[in-house]
C-alpha cells in the first residue's frame, strides 16, 4: 500500500476529513490529496513522501513509525518536499486550488485539492476566494487547459464578467456572463463553442448557479 492508501483507509474508518487529518498531522491538505491520488498533477509521477512526512502521519494515526514504514510500498524521499508541511504564516493569504468543483457541494467539503496559492492580504479581506484548474479549451485563447483561475465566491455577477457556474448539476464551468431581461447567456471565448442561453425559468429549474467571479488568471508556462 502507499502512504496515501493507508491515510485514506484511516480517514474512512475514523470518519474524518482531509482538513481534520491535516490539523492532526501537520501535513498540508493539498499534499494529503496528492498522497491519496498518488499522482503528481504536474509530472504524473507517483508521490514519494519523506521520512518526516511518514513520521507525522504515524504520530497522527497512533502507529509506530517502523510499523507504518514497513507497510508502505514504493519509494521514499530522504528530504522533505515543499508541498508536505503546512506553510508558515505569510503576509498574503493561502487559498485552496481545486481540480474540480462539483455542483451542490460546499467548497469546504471538497477534497479534490491539488495545490495552494497565495493571494494578497488586501484582496483576501474583500471576500472568500478559491482557485480552480481549468479543463478544456472553451475559453481559449485567453484561458487555456491547465491554467489556474482565482475566483471570488459570489452568487451573482455583471454582464462581461468571467464567472464560474454550475448548470443542471454538472461540475463547475468557466464562462463569460451576459445578462438579459429574460435570462442569461454563458459564453465561451473559443468560437468553436456555441453560447448557452438560459431563460429565467430555466435558471430556476435546471438550475443554473453562479458560484464565483474570476478575478485573476495564473497561466501555466
Amino acid at each position: 500500500m502507499t502512504l496515501g492508501d493507508i491515510i485514506k483507509e484511516y480517514r474512512t474508518s475514523h470518519k474524518i476529513s482531509m482538513g481534520t487529518f491535516s490539523d492532526m498531522s501537520g501535513i498540508s491538505k493539498a499534499y494529503i490529496s496528492l498522497l491519496e491520488k498518488n499522482k503528481h498533477p504536474k509530472t504524473g509521477k507517483p508521490i514519494s513522501p519523506s521520512i518526516q512526512c511518514i513520521k507525522q502521519a504515524a504520530d497522527a494515526m497512533g502507529i509506530d513509525f517502523n510499523t507504518l514504514f514497513e507497510r508502505i510500498d514504493g519509494t521514499v524521499s530522504l528530504t522533505p518536499n515543499k508541498e508536505e508541511s503546512k506553510p508558515p504564516a505569510k503576509k498574503g493569504a493561502l487559498i485552496n486550488i481545486y481540480g474540480r468543483v462539483a455542483a451542490g457541494i460546499p467548497l469546504e467539503m471538497i477534497e479534490d485539492v491539488i495545490d495552494t496559492e497565495e493571494i494578497p492580504e488586501d484582496m483576501a479581506k474583500t471576500g472568500s476566494f478559491f482557485g480552480l484548474q481549468i479543463h478544456g479549451d472553451s475559453m481559449e485563447p485567453k484561458i487555456s487547459d491547465g491554467d489556474i483561475v482565482i475566483v471570488r465566491q459570489q452568487d451573482d455577477a455583471e454582464t462581461g464578467d468571467t464567472v464560474i457556474a454550475t448548470v443542471n448539476g454538472t461540475d463547475a464551468t468557466c464562462k463569460r456572463l451576459r445578462k438579459y431581461r429574460d435570462g442569461i447567456e454563458l459564453i465561451s471565448t473559443n468560437p468553436s463553442y456555441e453560447p448557452m442561453f438560459f431563460s429565467n425559468q430555466e435558471i430556476k429549474s435546471k438550475p443554473v448557479r453562479i458560484i464565483g467571479r474570476v478575478v485573476e488568471l495564473r497561466a501555466k508556462f
